[in-house]
Order: structure tokens, then sequence, then C-alpha cells
């Protein structure tokens, strides 16, 4: 999607194809997420404001329209940086389904 215009819309329909989930969550200035895990593949994409990704001790500082991938048992962490808060698109990976016998 790349840091130009953002359709949520798009976004959300380009994770569908790719078996993701997608949501908008909203943190307030200094909001941190310390230390998640979780059992799902969790894609990110910020949408405003400026935040840090910790994932596995690597330390990502995305821009807008930027897409990163949480693997599954990642341990990560989330700050929004700033005092203007952040907007960000966060997806889980969907189970596949299971055949029918």
């Amino acid at each position: 999607m790349g840091v130009g215009r953002m359709n949520q819309d798009e976004v959300a329909r380009a994770w569908a194809d790719r078996g993701f989930s997608c949501g908008l969550w909203q943190d307030p200035p200094g909001q941190v997420w310390q230390d998640y895990v979780h059992d799902a593949d969790e894609l990110f994409m910020l949408v405003e404001g400026r935040m840090e990704l910790e994932i596995a001790g690597v330390v990502h500082v995305p821009v807008r329209g930027d897409e990163i991938l949480i693997p599954a048992g990642a341990v990560h962490t989330v700050r929004t940086l700033g005092v203007s808060g952040s907007r960000w698109l966060y997806g889980y990976r969907r189970p596949a389904p299971k055949p029918l016998n």
C-alpha cells in the first residue's frame, strides 16, 4: 500500500485474500503493549502517528503504510511515540478450514 493514500477497505480485502482479518486500533500517546505473544501470525500497518515495534528483540520504526508481519509465538512490544497518539491496522491469520470427511 505504501505511504500514499491508504484505504482501509483495500487493505482489508488484500489481507483477507492472504487469510488475515483486519481491524483498526487507536492508542493514546505513550501507550505501551508490553511482551505480547499470539498463537497466530499477526499483520500490522501504521495508519497515523509514530510507533515502535519490538519483535523478538528487533526494533522496527514503521512509517505510514508499512506492513509488518509478527510471527506466531514471537514476543512483541508495541509503543506509541510522540504526543498525538496512533492508529493502526492489525489482523490475525485465520485458521485453515477443516476438510470435510
